[in-house]
């Protein structure tokens, strides 16, 4: 099947307004019965993902994006663990999350993809490499941005329960509402529960002789690792006036609890460390097409999030994997810490379009970020609080020309600006007992260009090139105050990147066929890269550093075959390889041993099938019976050099194949639904950051409701 993305700025008023539909059509997405995608008008590398045949499942936002060619999804652990993600080569904060265009850098930790449900959002977008200016973005590994349900219609209710193992529970509510008049309102809720307390295999310390024997692998089960979080979004305003396209004011706020079960090592364990935060995020849109004249559309966004973040490690005791304890010569498990973070996030967008006849597009795109923190610590009766707060700002401009001569082909050229100014505390003395406020600015000119080429019927070929830049992230500057350190002088990452994708897409009959590879090239200096710092006691923390020349090459290869609509099969494969790219050791002449070796704690060939089998009319007319295998392979990698992890197992993740089965059963053409999953059915062993092991064999149910007029 195929259908029309729309811009962001698009609004569709009800069918029942007085105010005609109008659409600005991006291009059209042709979308097997897997919910993938390809936008095809677009000249940057981009995937459509529809979340409608998982909105039954149990599944985050993360989870849905592992069908994606060149993504993986990467955890610490359970429910509430640190995520990232991972596209072609690149993870963490090299790919920029949005929310409807709007940058979710800074917003808290309930908002991550791995806590929002999978029916919070329409469709994905996942921009693979070069990004289009109309993000204002500065990275360079790519773009996901979630597109929430914009279909404005009379009323609809979307509510959903499950439970689990790990005594797991995750509960959503959603109901909008638009009048005749075109006002309108919405608010959505959603929480998650895990007591995560399934088993690892670790090496337990000694306390007797204060040894860890990391040969000794014991089964425990994780005792400190309870997470919820609770968060509400709600919105009110006007949409389809001749004003506005669309005109709303909103609020998100969000409460999250964390007990902190390991660092950034396994082999570490806490018994009592734990965190909580509190957000609130008041907001505005503003939307209008053809303004003052015909072709010229207009989009802002501002927001202002405040969280505040206590981390709290007061121990008197610390602990090995079998919950034994042993007294400490001074309280705190990694280090004593009672402390507040108070972080205020301004946030501001402009994107402006302007269509020349049906050939040509100016768009134009500005966001602007301001970011303080204020750290406090509560150890004492009185609070202290630091005397220099902790700033970045930055702002992101970008000017793009579209030309569109014909259906056969198109090329966007763009340039970008980029500035970050940041300033905070550094040590004035050896003894780190006084400080003084440092501040530093940079700025970056990029450019690009991307066009795409309809070669034949059902062949297309893109290619993208850009100049880009990555400014450091709040947490690369700043660290969380816990866990991470930061560090204010690291410097922007600077990039040349290729992209070359080539797809095919035909139906015959009531057979369906895709198939596309990609290949990338990345060439970046200053790659900053997150690493394990040693700390006295046998701790460790996780740092970030800019490592002088990393270099990339790697493709990625999909193929889905459907049959009418009751069979999807098919499958990514991925192999991407970052690699040290500096002859000599970094700050000297001295031969570099990782020269041409990958970089450490980054998969680098991986792979994801799944076939999906649905049965229409099930029983009764517009009941529908669903069974779902997937699965996800992933190679083994080293999580220190390659040539020190090659001759050491200890440094090694190994192979990992795991295997999901999701059986759905809907009612009245989906509006009752019932579905029962098994996640990792083979119970395999899994791995990731630095050897962190997640979750096996789980079992789950969920019920939905699903109700509109």
């Amino acid at each position: 099947m195929a259908f029309q993305l729309t811009a962001q700025n698009d609004t569709l008023p009800p069918a029942h307004s007085k105010h005609p539909r109008r659409e600005v059509t991006l291009g059209e997405v042709t979308v097997m019965a897997n919910g993938v995608g390809r936008v095809k008008q677009s000249a940057f590398n981009t995937v459509a993902i529809s979340t409608r045949e998982m909105q039954n499942t149990t599944k985050n936002l993360s989870d849905a994006l592992a069908k994606a060619p060149g993504l993986r999804l990467r955890e610490a652990g359970g429910v509430g663990s640190d995520m990232s993600l991972m596209m072609d080569g690149l993870s963490g904060k090299h790919v920029k999350i949005f929310i409807d265009g709007v940058p979710q850098e800074g917003v808290g930790a309930s908002f991550g993809l791995n806590n929002i449900p999978v029916s919070f959002a329409d469709r994905i977008e996942v921009y693979k490499g070069v990004v289009p200016v109309g993000f204002g973005t500065d990275a360079i590994g790519g773009v996901v941005n979630v597109v929430t349900n914009r279909k404005y219609r009379g009323w609809h209710l979307d509510a959903s329960y499950s439970y689990g193992s790990f005594n797991t529970h995750k509960s959503n509510i959603s109901f909008s509402h638009t009048l005749n008049n075109g006002f309108t309102y919405e608010i959505t809720a959603f929480q998650n529960y895990s007591d995560n307390n399934y088993r690892v295999e670790s090496a337990v310390e000694d306390f007797e002789t204060g040894r860890i024997d990391r040969s000794k692998l014991e089964s425990v089960k994780r005792f400190n690792d309870t997470y919820h979080n609770e968060a509400v979004v709600a919105k009110v305003g006007v949409v389809g006036k001749s004003w506005a396209d669309r005109l709303l004011v909103g609020i998100r706020m969000s409460q999250m609890y964390k007990e902190i079960q390991t660092g950034v090592r396994q082999e570490i364990v806490y018994g009592q460390k734990h965190r909580r935060s509190h957000a609130l995020q008041p907001s505005v849109e503003y939307a209008k097409r053809g303004l003052f004249t015909r072709g010229l559309d207009l989009m802002l966004t501002a927001s202002y999030n405040r969280d505040v973040t206590t981390n709290i490690d007061t121990a008197s005791c610390k602990y090995n994997w079998r919950g034994e304890t042993a007294p400490l010569n001074s309280p705190g498990e990694q280090s004593l810490l009672h402390s507040r973070a108070t972080n205020h996030n301004w946030n501001s967008t402009a994107t402006v379009n302007y269509r020349i006849g049906r050939a040509h597009l100016v768009t134009f795109n500005n966001v602007f970020t301001h970011f303080t923190r204020g750290n406090a610590s509560l150890l004492t009766a009185a609070t202290l609080t630091d005397a220099i707060d902790k700033l970045t700002r930055k702002n992101i401009a970008g000017l793009q020309y579209r030309l569109m001569p014909s259906g056969q082909w198109n090329l966007s050229v763009f340039g970008k600006y980029y500035n970050l100014y940041v300033a905070g505390p550094v040590a004035a003395t050896e003894a780190m007992d006084q400080y003084v406020r440092a501040s530093h600015s940079t700025d970056f000119w990029g450019y690009g260009a991307a066009s795409t080429w309809f070669v034949a019927k059902g062949l297309q070929a893109k290619l993208s090139y850009e100049k880009a830049c990555r400014l450091p992230t709040i947490e690369e500057t700043f660290g969380d105050e816990d866990l991470e350190t930061g560090d204010m002088a690291i410097k922007p990452e600077r990039s040349h990147n290729v992209n070359l994708n080539v797809s095919y897409s035909r139906r015959f009959g009531s057979h369906s066929l895709y198939v596309e590879g990609g290949l990338v090239y990345r060439d970046t200096k200053d790659y900053i890269q997150r690493s394990i710092m040693s700390l006295s006691g046998g701790k460790y923390a996780a740092a970030y550093i800019n490592y002088g020349n990393v270099l990339t090459k790697g493709y990625n290869i999909s193929l889905r075959y459907g049959f009418d609509r009751w069979l999807s099969v098919g499958g990514n494969v991925t192999k991407m390889n970052v690699c040290d790219n500096m002859p000599t050791a970094m700050g000297s002449s001295v031969a570099n041993i990782n020269y041409k070796q990958r970089i450490s704690n980054l998969p680098y060939l991986f792979a994801d099938s799944d076939v999906n089998l649905s049965w229409h009319n099930c029983v009764s007319k517009g009941n529908t019976l669903s069974l779902t295998y997937d699965n996800q392979y992933l190679h083994s990698f080293t999580y220190y050099s390659s040539n020190i992890g090659a001759n050491k197992g200890d440094y090694v993740v190994p192979d990992q194949f795991s295997h999901n089965l999701t059986l759905t059963y809907s009612l009245m053409r989906g509006r009752y639904s019932v579905s029962l999953e098994c996640r990792n059915f083979t119970d395999e062993k899994l791995y990731d950051n630095f050897s962190l092991q997640k979750a096996g064999r789980a079992f789950y149910a969920k019920v939905r409701v699903r109700l509109s007029k």
